[in-house]
């Protein structure tokens, strides 16, 4: 932050040389500081919707738009922010607020519905993205569809809303996570065992879709792990959800074996399969 002050004081600076050297006048002074400061602002907020820290940006947007009630960027920012700080029901509220301004968009309508949604009011969102036009196609709307369909059980709609979110952006690894895992509730678990694979092609590091890969495998029975990058530590972890799995489904004697690989791959003790295997071997 003090960088970006002693930039603006060297450009205001250069500003006033200039000035004396080319004859501007007072206002053409102070309307280029005006530039410079709006630069540094929109800077300052960039700053604060991306890597600061959520409750700091909070703090920033709540002193900002309270001193400039009309400004709708500033008002989106604290929103945001309040998502970003886990805090839905505030968020919610933030984004009500920029709705009643004569420049709210469907986007924000969009933003509002993703709020109420974390807040689990899910008839209020359902709501809002109702009032959002056709011609909003958006990946955020469509996941949200997807996810309120999901919610409702509607399968088939929620199947198209997913495949057209998914068509909608260049990092769809989380939605085919969500669309794989809304399979796996089905009981389809072939389909969601696809799409687990897929969301790992996009993002080899997410262990939720490993994870997950596991659970629609061994739903089926197939409890060797997938051909997929992962660290020892994963392998113990994924090694521990198939033995799980395993002994959920009756398989007992293949639980036993995969709970004794998860703690001898495990890099350190791993006391939740140590506590699974002693739990088996007292109860036989």
């Amino acid at each position: 932050m003090r960088y970006a002050g002693l930039v603006s004081l060297c450009l205001i600076g250069s500003l006033g040389l200039a000035g004396c050297e080319r004859g501007m006048s007072d206002e053409d002074v102070d309307k280029a500081i005006k530039d410079v400061n709006v630069i540094d602002e929109t800077n300052l907020n960039e700053v604060m919707l991306t890597v600061a820290d959520p409750n700091e940006a909070v703090a920033y947007f709540q002193r900002t738009s309270a001193a400039n009630p009309e400004r709708i960027d500033l008002r989106r920012g604290l929103a945001i922010s309040l998502v970003r700080a886990k805090r839905p029901d505030a968020a919610a509220k933030a984004w009500d607020a920029v709705l009643a301004l004569p420049e709210a968009t469907a986007g924000d309508r969009v933003q509002y519905a993703d709020a109420l949604i974390r807040a689990n009011k899910w008839e209020a969102a359902e709501a809002q993205l109702n009032q959002v036009p056709p011609t909003h196609e958006t990946f955020k709307r469509y996941r949200l569809e997807a996810m309120i369909a999901d919610s409702k059980k509607q399968w088939d709609k929620a199947d198209s809303f997913y495949e057209i979110a998914v068509g909608l952006t260049t990092k769809p690894s989380g939605t085919l996570n969500n669309w794989g895992y809304s399979k796996l509730t089905r009981g389809k678990y072939k389909e969601a065992e696809k799409l687990f694979g897929e969301a790992l092609t996009y993002d080899a590091g997410m262990f939720t879709a490993k994870n997950n890969l596991v659970l629609a495998r061994a739903a089926q029975r197939k409890y060797d792990l997938p051909v997929v990058p992962m660290t020892q530590r994963e392998k113990a972890e994924l090694l521990y959800t198939a033995a799980l799995s395993a002994i959920k489904q009756g398989d007992v004697s293949t639980g036993k074996s995969l709970l004794t690989d998860a703690i001898e791959t495990h890099p350190q003790h791993f006391d939740a399969a140590v506590r699974s295997l002693e739990a088996l071997e007292n109860a036989a």
